[in-house]
């Protein structure tokens, strides 16, 4: 195999991606000073991931206010300490080959929690602690989390403000593309979600209006980035009866094309504890083959992710149209270099001309 499609260039709008793997935004939980600010881990981390020849890196969940981080050692992007950092991971994701985007979130009723790492203690941060309030769509707590607050109208417009703003942000800090997260059970999935939007005004009740959150978010980014790759995550299906499905994320996804969305991410669940999730190889790619064949190929990419682990398996989903684009999380943490492999494996003509040229010796 000579031109694999996995390692051929991809378009969004002006920008140029020099290959369709890419890294998927991983938690950290290494803000130890838990100011949002990116330092050392960050640009080992990102580096690492460039170097290794993803064609895009996407920055892990960054909160756009400071409520709005899941944990208090998550990444910001509400302040200019914030953006002087994050542009030194733009510069350094450049200086090796990769274009980078960063996930612009919001944890609603899952924020204020214990970081997701060893020896941490599962749970809310109690205030006392360093944590804080939660808000959400309305007053129904996630599992044994602390309960949220229901966001007033006013505090709606103030979200949709923060995410634009932190986009101005992500631009001036040098970034290629943002990604907006409303997957996951976080706050704009919990709008999204029946099960966690049980409000009775105009951001709750039917579909149109559950998703005006989300839809108010990409269209404010749009509007001040006219060319500005906007990527979407969704998670496609809740594996809950009730909850949101393969239908709604359907009609979202196509007007989230109508706003100004230029890539759909396509993951699942998050937003109830218990779900039943049939975990498997490449067990969500179903879910992006759905929006790959409903929605027009020459107006949004589609992303598929989860448990895609072998390069054969991964240029199967592109042959076979059920994506656009691959997604990798977990793999690349074990591996970085993985994008390397998986292009001498593929034989793609691209092979050699992404190995670092202190790592020629290498055998990849």
């Amino acid at each position: 195999m000579a031109d694999p499609i996995l390692f051929r260039p991809i378009r969004l709008r002006d920008l140029e991606v020099r290959n369709r793997l890419w890294a998927s935004p991983m938690c950290q939980y290494s803000v130890e000073q838990q100011d949002g600010v990116p330092r050392e881990w960050y640009l080992q981390h990102i580096g690492a991931l460039a170097r290794g020849g993803a064609g895009l890196v996407v920055v892990e969940a960054t909160a756009v206010t400071p409520e709005g981080r899941i944990s208090p050692r998550d990444l910001g992007l509400w302040n200019d300490e914030q953006t002087a950092a994050f542009a030194r991971l733009a510069g350094i994701a450049h200086a090796h080959g990769a274009r980078i985007a960063v996930q612009l979130a919001h944890a609603g009723r899952k924020a204020s929690t214990q970081p997701w790492l060893p020896g941490m203690p599962d749970g809310s941060v109690p205030i006392g602690a360093g944590g804080w309030p939660t808000v959400a769509p309305s007053e129904v707590g996630f599992g044994e989390f602390t309960a949220p607050r229901a966001l007033g109208i006013d505090e709606i417009a103030g979200v949709v403000a923060s995410f634009a703003a932190a986009a101005d942000r992500a631009v001036a800090a040098g970034f290629d593309a943002v990604e907006v997260h409303a997957a996951h059970g976080y706050l704009l999935h919990e709008f999204l979600s029946p099960l966690s939007n049980l409000r009775g005004d105009g951001y709750g009740g039917d579909l149109e209006r559950r998703a005006r959150l989300l839809r108010e978010v990409v269209r404010a980014i749009r509007i001040r980035h006219p060319e500005l790759p906007i990527l979407v995550r969704i998670s496609a299906t809740e594996w809950t009866a009730g909850g949101f499905d393969a239908d709604e994320a359907q009609q979202v996804s196509a007007w989230l094309v109508e706003d100004g969305a230029d890539l759909i991410d396509v993951s699942s669940g998050g937003n109830t504890p218990t779900a039943p999730i049939p975990v498997g190889p490449a067990y969500q790619t179903p879910l992006s083959a759905r929006l790959r064949r409903e929605l027009p190929a020459d107006a949004v990419a589609i992303g598929a992710v989860g448990l895609i682990t072998a390069a054969a398996q991964a240029e199967t989903i592109l042959v076979t149209g059920q994506a656009d684009v691959i997604f990798v999380g977990r793999p690349l943490l074990a591996d970085p270099h993985l994008p390397l492999r998986w292009a001498h494996e593929l034989r793609a003509s691209s092979a050699e001309s992404l190995v670092p040229a202190p790592y020629h010796r290498a055998r990849f």
